[in-house]
């Protein structure tokens, strides 16, 4: 099984894409509405919704997702090897043994995961595999038999935290190598990949020329334009309720946003969890306490860049409100929402005036 490091906004489940009424101002008739689906990258479900020309239009812009989504699934694959591929496992196989040398998408996103982990702090070190590889036993072990859940030792996890240390991912641009110098520690890039993944296709099918579509890899959507059905200048984006997991309608979101050229991608204590006596468990590991993090139920982050976006979700999740705000805050283009453990929802001013709650609608400019 292809697992990683959250889900966000589970598709079909959590999220749903929703019309709204207005005024015709452009001919679009020329356009219409199709979408397709795919269950084999990412181990998620992604959804393709575009307005093209024609189905043999859309179909090549479809089956280029596709086959892009495949590549990237197996180069960033941390538990499965393919023959003459080296990738994110064989890198960690080789750790403490020699540089392998790797695709550029490989460098690529170990390079962004380092930028940004020095610039917006450790909460999404991509290097803490040896942590979180301990958590995933646990889980799985729970899951096998959930009368015999318990926690992980603190004296297991403070010996693996040891062997988490940025620093030690060398990256050799000219010779295109990765090197983890420290054999005891391993990579997961499970809070920005399939967010990494999504952002570089959504480019790449710019280019090819698509102008209006949505694309929801498990829940990370990004949107291409606007809808081209002469109606709406924005698409709408369910977020999901913590406490609603089978989303089946409307009105069980926790609320719409409506975003333009953008992305939204939400981390919650409401996926990959399993209890421990009545408390729950979930995947979202804070490197700072080496335990899950403990300020909300959710939250949600929007900006253009899907890769950028899944990041900053991990972040904002596993930091205290007040920091958490001000982060956000000194970011430019970047706005969220933050579920409280209490039920109370708070949400930056430009996030606010993205919500249907707050009046935001597909129609606006």
């Amino acid at each position: 099984m292809y697992r990683w490091g959250k889900v966000i906004l589970v598709l079909l489940f959590a999220v749903q894409l929703f019309g709204c009424s207005a005024s015709k101002e452009t001919d679009y008739s020329e356009y219409r509405k199709y979408s397709d689906t795919f269950f084999d990258s990412f181990d998620t479900v992604t959804q393709v919704m575009a307005y093209t020309k024609s189905e043999d239009e859309f179909k090549r812009y479809f089956n280029h997702i596709h086959d892009r989504f495949l590549e990237l699934h197996r180069l960033y694959d941390i538990f499965n090897s393919y023959e003459g591929l080296n990738n994110l496992k064989t890198i960690n196989d080789q750790a403490g043994m020699q540089p392998v040398k790797v695709d550029q998408e490989i460098i690529d996103l170990i390079q962004f995961s380092k930028k940004w982990y020095k610039e917006a702090g450790p909460e999404t070190n991509i290097a803490m595999g040896s942590v979180l590889d301990i958590w995933q036993e646990y889980r799985d072990e729970a899951s096998a038999n959930p009368a015999l859940a318990k926690l992980p030792p603190m004296a297991e996890l403070q010996a693996a935290a040891k062997h988490m240390d940025m620093d030690k991912v060398v990256v050799d641009e000219e010779k295109g190598t990765v090197f983890l110098t420290d054999p005891d520690m391993s990579l997961n890039v499970g809070a920005v990949a399939k967010g990494y993944a999504t952002e570089l296709v959504a480019q790449e099918v710019k280019a090819l020329g698509l102008e209006s579509a949505i694309i929801s890899a498990g829940g990370n959507v990004r949107a291409i334009g606007h809808p081209y059905d002469g109606v709406r200048h924005r698409w709408g984006v369910g977020i999901q309720n913590p406490d609603r997991i089978v989303v089946t309608e409307q009105d069980n979101l926790l609320d719409t946003a409506f975003i333009h050229e953008a992305s939204v991608v939400s981390s919650g204590d409401y996926q990959r969890y399993y209890e421990v006596n009545g408390k729950r468990i979930h995947h979202l590991i804070d490197p700072k306490t080496l335990m899950p993090g403990d300020y909300y139920r959710a939250a949600t982050v929007v900006t253009e860049d899907s890769g950028l976006a899944d990041f900053l979700s991990t972040i904002v999740f596993l930091t205290p409100y007040e920091q958490s705000r001000a982060f956000v805050d000194k970011l430019e283009g970047v706005e969220a929402l933050w579920v409280l453990k209490d039920g109370t929802i708070k949400a930056t001013a430009g996030m606010e005036k993205m919500l249907k709650s707050h009046g935001a609608s597909g129609t606006d400019k």
